[in-house]
């Protein structure tokens, strides 16, 4: 248990260590910190215990710096949830540019067994922790041999309630609704992910109020699996060419939005330009390609 008290103890969110689990703090040593998320991970295979290792890191330090580790982790059918904080290319400016993540999603995308988000608000942290904890050891599941990797960020947002009527099957699959047009005018989709959310939300704003024009926010928690669904569409119809069809998600989430379509994360526009093959309607990326902040420049 906590034998000390921590620095934020009066804060809402105070840190706090529960005697229920193991905190482990192997330091800057991320090959020795995966190392035990894989020994945590296999513990149901080679020990017959059930454990559930939450791995917290530095997103740039993680398939950036032990990418390897991770395959290894793969193929040794580790099951867990590996962390990437201070996640984004522009939203951890202050220490350097070895610290803004513009690409760890697209370096998780390699490894098959690694199924990633780019969440924004708490309450689709919760469904895909719980959907995550349901395909490793769920009753009805076949208890998967995969890791989640999700991507949280340094930048305070404001936390909604979680809406009623959520989109569930879409917070899980990568792709749902947030924010319908709040007026008439020229329609146009804005595609957003972790901390660029509250931006597309100022944007549709700024759309409606400057410019009358109506902008659907969506909210994207995985351009990755979005793109690996589509995909495996392709497939399933090449290899069954007498069955119709299926439609990949993304394809069916907006087959009814009408107007082009703007895709924005903090990431590179590679990430979100995974999804254009599948996108229905004009489609346009806005990234953070190139190193990041730094000083002046």
């Amino acid at each position: 248990g906590q034998n000390y008290l921590s620095v934020d103890r009066d804060l809402v969110l105070a840190y706090k260590e529960s005697p229920a689990g193991q905190l482990i703090h192997p330091g800057i040593n991320e090959a020795g910190a995966v190392a035990a998320f894989t020994a945590a991970g296999t513990a149901y295979a080679t020990h017959g215990i059930p454990l559930v290792p939450v791995y917290v890191f530095y997103s740039m330090f993680g398939f950036q710096r032990t990418g390897d580790a991770f395959w290894a982790a793969a193929d040794q059918m580790t099951r867990g949830f590996i962390i990437g904080a201070t996640a984004g290319r522009t939203t951890l400016t202050g220490e350097g540019l070895q610290h803004a993540d513009g690409h760890s999603p697209l370096l998780a995308a390699t490894n098959p067994a690694v199924i990633t988000y780019d969440p924004a608000y708490g309450y689709e942290i919760g469904h895909i922790m719980r959907s995550g904890l349901e395909r490793m050891y769920g009753p009805d599941s076949d208890d998967q041999n995969v890791m989640y990797y999700l991507t949280v960020y340094n930048e305070p947002i404001v936390q909604p309630a979680e809406p009623e009527n959520l989109d569930v099957e879409g917070v899980i699959k990568g792709i749902y609704l947030l924010a319908p047009a709040k007026i008439d005018g020229p329609r146009t989709q804005i595609l957003a992910s972790g901390v660029s959310v509250p931006w597309a939300l100022d944007a549709q704003r700024i759309l409606a109020d400057d410019w009358n024009v109506s902008a659907d926010v969506w909210s994207v928690t995985s351009w990755n699996e979005l793109r690996r669904d589509g995909l495996a569409a392709e497939e399933e119809a090449f290899l069954n060419p007498g069955k119709p069809a299926r439609t990949p998600f993304v394809t069916q989430q907006l087959e009814g939005a009408t107007g082009p379509i703007v895709a924005v994360s903090d990431y590179m526009k590679a990430i979100p330009d995974q999804i254009r093959q599948f996108v229905p309607n004009e489609f346009a990326t806005l990234g953070a390609d190139g190193f990041g902040f730094s000083d002046t420049r």
